[in-house]
């Protein structure tokens, strides 16, 4: 009997493995971190004390800590295994976020959001580096193109419950968050160590020569030319999401509601984008021209948004950065598990995921800057459209110019 391939080629049959449906399990809290809070910002002025200016610090609380923790967690969980560390990150993420239902005050609120950014570092680089234990090849490319989709579709649901339940009080959505406990319990008992006890800890090297050895690696152009280019691919996608509402209702004129479609267009689009990726792995020999041309798509798609004059122009342009949205992250996290042997596998994906963090941080404040200086002399709305471009741009031609140097690179070698 002859099985029929499914639309997201002919690996899709990973999603029957026990370690696979686990790790999906598992990646259903990170998105969680920043799109649960997306809808119900606005409600939490007023109960934690906070004001329309300074109520954002709950994002930025939250993004800051992992640039610093998620190397960490990538080179512990070289060292001990994977197992540990998502467990102790289920844990730590569901109680701290669950924790700002029982608050009052809007500095507690912000030290739990610290806190539970410490979580999210011990999740998803490590789900990313487990699926790299598991699979490789197409199959691996596949895993990683799936578990994104998992991202978009966690980011499209959870936001619309939160949504609903802040209506009924303010705190109810951070209950969601408690979601991760039985996850962890299931994870705990029934999830086995992807990582050879032989690589656990570099072979027994001590912890400095882990280090060195995590360093040379890098120093390889091969290797920090796709951790700059994973950094610059956030770009485009927190600036979208940053000034998705500003570009609708103030320079548009539409509505919040509408702002709304559009994020969860662009979800949608990156989540189903994510599920070619295997295809994509298997046509191509060189990754580096679908890579390319998703980068252009990324650029030109958020250049769209904030140039358009109607709401259609900006959905269309939604639709092309969220198709290069997830093909470019789903391949560049195969690639970065690729490039590692994995007793450093764990370090150099968490450095490639501190790079994403860091940009996802940067990126608002350095437009919201950028328009602010821009606004003296242009005017708001020219200034937004001027940024908003601008950042398409510089992203995508990083990007690119990274993947041409990563392509005329030699061969990693590590001596010993």
């Amino acid at each position: 009997m002859v099985s029929t391939p499914s639309i997201a080629g002919s690996e899709s049959g990973i999603v029957r493995e026990r370690p696979f449906q686990l790790l999906l399990l598992i990646n259903v809290l990170p998105p969680l971190g920043t799109a649960l809070l997306s809808p119900v910002l606005g409600s939490l002025v007023e109960p934690l004390g906070a004001s329309t200016a300074n109520v954002g610090l709950l994002m930025s609380a939250f993004t800051g800590p992992a640039v610093v923790v998620i190397p960490i967690a990538g080179v512990i969980a070289d060292r001990y295994g994977r197992r540990p560390v998502l467990v102790f990150g289920l844990v730590w993420f569901g109680l701290t976020g669950t924790a700002i239902a029982f608050v009052s005050t809007f500095t507690t609120a912000l030290v739990l959001r610290l806190l539970q950014g410490i979580g999210f570092a011990a999740l998803t680089p490590i789900i990313i580096t487990s699926l790299g234990d598991l699979y490789s090849g197409t199959k691996e490319a596949t895993a990683q193109g799936l578990r994104f989709t998992g991202s978009g579709l966690s980011q499209t649901v959870f936001p619309l419950i939160a949504g609903v339940l802040v209506g009924f009080a303010w705190q109810y959505p951070f209950l969601l968050y408690a979601i991760a406990f039985p996850i962890a319990a299931v994870v705990y008992l029934r999830f086995e160590e992807p990582m050879d006890d032989d690589a656990k800890g570099g072979s027994g090297d001590d912890l400095r020569t882990q280090l060195a050895d995590l360093r040379s690696l890098v120093a390889h152009r091969r290797a920090w030319t796709i951790v700059v280019a994973r950094g610059t691919a956030n770009l485009a996608w927190f600036g979208f999401l940053t000034y998705n509402s500003i570009v609708v209702v103030d320079v548009l004129g539409g509505t919040p509601a509408q702002a709304g479609v559009l994020a969860a267009l662009a979800s949608l689009t990156y989540a189903l984008a994510a599920t070619q990726t295997g295809r994509i792995s298997a046509v191509f020999d060189d990754r580096l021209y679908p890579l390319i041309a998703a980068n252009a798509s990324m650029g030109a798609g958020i250049g769209l948004v904030f140039l358009a004059t109607a709401l259609p122009l900006a959905a269309l342009g939604v639709i092309l950065m969220g198709a290069g949205f997830g093909i470019v992250l789903s391949i560049y996290r195969s690639i970065v598990t690729d490039l590692a042997p994995p007793e450093l596998r764990g370090g150099l994906v968490s450095l490639s995921e501190g790079t994403g963090r860091a940009s996802a941080t940067l990126t608002p404040i350095l437009m919201g800057g950028a328009i602010a200086v821009a606004s003296s002399w242009l005017g708001f709305v020219p200034a937004v459209r001027a940024v908003g471009v601008a950042t398409g741009v510089f992203g995508a031609v990083v990007g690119i110019g990274c993947l041409v140097l990563m392509s005329r690179a030699p061969p990693i070698r590590l001596d010993g």
